[in-house]
């Protein structure tokens, strides 16, 4: 019977050594998905600012292109101006 609180104390280390190791697992593990969680969530970030970007990029030569054309507009409106000028003139000249 003399080793009976003998075998009282080494259950007792042995549920605190357990007890412990859940402890750090437990921990590990939330630690695991709290980073994989930001990982994700930096994953979407990245992604939702590339679409932004190419967006912006697509905004950008839409509108260099609307510019393009309405630089073709007004030369084209110069000409035709031009054209009925003369057309008025000659309209003058006959009368």
């Amino acid at each position: 019977m003399n080793n009976f609180p003998n075998e009282f104390a080494g259950m007792g280390f042995v549920l605190v050594i357990l007890t412990l190791v859940t402890i750090l697992i437990v921990v590990v593990i939330t630690q695991g998905l709290k980073t994989a969680q930001a990982k994700a969530k930096s994953m979407v970030e990245i992604a939702r600012d590339e679409a932004y970007r190419k967006l912006a990029e697509e905004a950008i030569s839409v509108q260099q292109k609307i510019a393009g054309d309405q630089q073709k507009i007004v030369k084209d409106l110069s000409e035709m101006k031009e054209h009925i000028n003369a057309m008025e003139k000659m309209l003058r000249e006959v009368n």
